[in-house]
């Protein structure tokens, strides 16, 4: 008989990742996956860019590279991030294989068999995995419509069985709850963690695509902040504001968690793909990045405004949920005891598709919600799409 780990008991399939299989069937509305248009992609941008590097420039894109990233990228990033307000000098930049990578190196520096880790709930799914398959005991508290609730997190830091290694958090348009965390929420979190020898890992993949540019000062980051007293991992991705396929993201950590993360990133990959990394230099270091993050920020906002027109004329009134000021996603919140799960086989028979909210609870039961997301249909299928759910749901709920 095959013997396998244990650490492999944890492993579950991604239903977001089985239903996408449903996504590319004919006649089928996707509000599942949280993936970019691919109408969106800067295709142009990316041609005009390879076509102008030079033999040695695409010899150096074909090879093995550093690391810890290549030398360019590392400095054109470096400068991205310092101009949002990111303690870059102070800190060490690591490029991994997609920010999950960047998630799964910190999971596998910190956590122990057993060991406690607290989460938002709802939660990022890939992170969720990422912790469980390094046998976590993951405890999580409740995220409200401006952030984490300070009492519940207290509560869960004192009742843990063990002192916590970390606390994951996604502040700025929430995977799922797509809320945007309010900067009281943020110093709030701040006071609270600071001496406590708790490091934060904030999951930052959403906050160029903000809606709003008031909002500046809800958008700053914790680790631009830069509190004293608080290890704070900070991760990203080139994934929305480029593409996914370039599977390219970053970790920003102080010296002493870097080191032990190169080091984990050697046994990973050895190196994150060196032709995604010059095409992302490049972007950077030409300002590519600027015209185009307006112009995916203007076409989300517009998918996301034909979202909320359609949920306010079809939603039942006991169906909550709030409007995202950015990122790809919104939540809605059923009457207690509704099963998403019976909603969707319906919606899926009608031809639309979303994703549980069961999902994203860490104990895999809450059921009662559902993610949908806007960045990847139009607003006509939005507008066509959006009824269907309308129906599922009065079906399940009256």
């Amino acid at each position: 008989m095959t013997r396998f780990s244990s650490a492999t008991k944890n492993l579950r399939s991604s239903e977001i990742r089985d239903l996408m299989s449903l996504a590319t069937k004919p006649g089928i509305i996707s509000f599942a996956g949280g993936m970019p248009g691919n109408d969106l992609f800067p295709i142009k941008e990316i041609d005009t860019i390879y076509n102008t590097l030079t033999v040695a420039e695409k010899q150096v894109a074909m090879q093995y590279g550093p690391t810890n990233g290549l030398p360019a990228l590392l400095e054109s990033l470096g400068e991205f991030l310092d101009q949002k307000g990111l303690p870059v000098s102070e800190n060490r930049l690591l490029i991994t294989t997609g920010s999950l990578q960047a998630i799964n190196i910190l999971a596998k520096a910190f956590i122990d068999r057993n060991d406690t880790i607290i989460v938002e709930n709802p939660t990022f799914i890939g992170a969720l995995s990422a912790f469980k398959s390094y046998q976590a005991d993951v405890i999580s508290v409740p995220v409200g419509n401006d952030g984490m609730s300070i009492e519940h997190l207290e509560k869960a830091i004192h009742g843990a069985p063990k002192d916590p290694k970390f606390l994951y958090i996604t502040p700025s348009f929430h995977n799922p709850a797509g809320i945007l965390y309010s900067a009281e929420a943020k110093n709030n979190l701040i006071t609270f963690m600071t001496g406590k020898e708790i490091p934060i890992i904030e999951d930052d993949a959403y906050s160029e695509l903000f809606f709003h540019p008031e909002d500046a000062d809800r958008l700053k980051p914790i680790k631009a902040i830069n509190p004293k007293g608080i290890d704070v991992c900070y991760t990203g991705s080139f994934s929305k504001i480029i593409g996914p396929g370039l599977r390219l993201g970053w970790m920003l950590v102080p010296q002493h968690i870097y080191e032990k993360c190169e080091l984990i990133k050697q046994s990973f990959d050895a190196c994150s793909p060196t032709f995604s990394q010059v095409l992302a230099d490049k972007f950077l270091r030409t300002g590519a990045i600027y015209p185009y993050l307006d112009f995916i920020r203007t076409e989300y906002a517009l998918r996301a405004n034909a979202m909320f027109d359609a949920l306010e004329s079809h939603l039942p009134q006991y169906v909550e949920w709030v409007r995202p000021r950015g990122g790809f996603y919104i939540w809605l919140q059923l009457p207690e005891g509704a099963d998403a799960a019976a909603i969707l086989k319906i919606a899926i028979e009608k031809g639309a598709v979303f994703v549980t909210g069961k999902t994203f609870d860490p104990e895999g039961k809450k059921n009662n919600c559902m993610r949908i997301s806007y960045c990847n249909t139009s607003p006509e299928m939005i507008r066509i799409g959006i009824p269907i759910i309308a129906e599922a749901i009065r079906n399940i709920c009256g």
